[in-house]
């Protein structure tokens, strides 16, 4: 029997990692499961955000479905930007990391983290929910070209190099997304 989850997010890139990283699942956009809505992101934390949107796309298509919220937290920005780091400038991914090293200039303190938390409700109302964080530092200047976000800034501790400068599976491989992926694996 086919195992069928649908991704609760309108992000090409995040849908991209949920297939790669869950290759026992068949994992549909929410556009493909009919869910063409917007879930507002209400939460105060990643994993409030992350159960309202698998909650309501899970309502909506009567399948199980997958949301995650994440972000970036710098130490020196006391978190920032955080639960925020999609919006963060009220533009797109390049007014972000802008805003990011612009907010970071003359700071020491470099040390960052990406936080991830995974929601998974079902029909019957149960939920799953899992949590994964990697860490390194805020570059000076972005380098490679590879993912989305903040990717060309972060230098990740486990890879020895810019999210920017991985490929897809060495990310995916110690991304927060990644982790928490494979810890709601193991809950299912």
């Amino acid at each position: 029997m086919e195992k069928i989850i649908v991704a609760a997010t309108g992000n090409a890139h995040k849908l991209k990692e949920f297939r790669e990283i869950l290759k026992g699942y068949s994992v549909l956009s929410q556009k493909e499961a009919g869910f063409c809505g917007e879930v507002e992101e209400t939460g105060a934390t990643f994993a409030e955000n992350a159960e309202l949107k698998a909650r309501a796309v899970c309502k909506a298509t009567g399948c199980p479905a997958l949301a995650d919220d994440s972000g970036l937290c710098t130490e020196a920005l006391d978190g920032a930007p955080g639960v925020y780091s999609a919006r963060y400038s009220g533009g797109g991914d390049k007014e972000n990391r802008e805003l990011l090293l612009k907010n970071l200039a003359g700071k020491e303190n470099r040390r960052a983290y990406f936080a991830c938390a995974i929601a998974l409700a079902f029909p019957n109302g149960s939920l799953i929910t899992a949590e994964g964080r990697t860490y390194g530092e805020i570059l000076f200047e972005e380098r490679g070209v590879n993912g989305f976000g903040y990717d060309s800034l972060f230098f990740s501790e486990d890879l020895k190099k810019s999210f920017g400068e991985a490929t897809d599976e060495e990310k995916n491989s110690v991304s927060h997304r990644g982790r928490a992926l494979r810890e709601l694996e193991k809950k299912i």
